[in-house]
């Protein structure tokens, strides 16, 4: 892939992780300190299953992206989150058909797993030690590959954006109430 191309689609597709990191802190700031009815929330606790497909799908696509066409070998903790997260794209697609809200209980644990693992694998690539390989294969957990907005947006930092997304849309789609207002 041309040089300019891939760092223009780098610029996409850090653009689309800060959007996502925007619209989640204003769902949880929403959600938790916002007033008891909003538009917002109401919008996304009705259609929950759609974005969790979208998202997970977007994850699943950015990251065969990356390696299918970048062809950036991934890292042990990659394959991690793409356990976790490809995973998800599968039950949300069911759980959309079948209109299945309970879909929260079986992506809860997976995403949960899947943040921690990012959160440990941002914490590798922007506090952590140099590019020593993380296993045998050689693949470094810390090589930086994408670097966009100053350094701010890594493949480490999308994986970790995914899964807290994935994590807010739960958290909405469980605790905001929707109230009935009977007449």
């Amino acid at each position: 892939m041309n040089t300019e191309i891939a760092h223009y689609v780098d610029m996409l597709l850090g653009l689309g992780t800060i959007i996502l990191q925007v619209f989640s802190l204003s769902a949880l700031g929403l959600l938790f300190f916002g007033p008891k009815e909003n538009f917002f929330l109401d919008f996304i606790k009705k259609h929950f299953l759609p974005i969790g497909f979208f998202i997970t799908f977007s994850a699943v696509l950015v990251s065969l992206f990356y390696s299918e066409i970048r062809e950036f070998l991934p890292c042990f903790h990659c394959w991690i989150a793409r356990i976790f997260i490809f995973s998800q794209a599968f039950i949300f697609a069911v759980a959309w058909l079948r209109k299945d809200k309970n879909v929260i209980f079986y992506s809860l644990p997976l995403t949960l797993y899947g943040l921690a693992d990012s959160l440990y694998l941002n914490f590798l690539y922007y506090v952590g030690e140099g590019t020593a390989p993380c296993d045998a294969s050689g693949v470094s957990c810390v090589q930086r590959l994408v670097s966009e907005f100053g350094g701010y947006i890594s493949i480490p930092m999308m994986a970790m954006t995914g899964f807290f997304a994935l994590l807010t849309l739960l958290a909405v789609a469980h605790f905001y109430p929707k109230q009935i207002v009977v007449k």
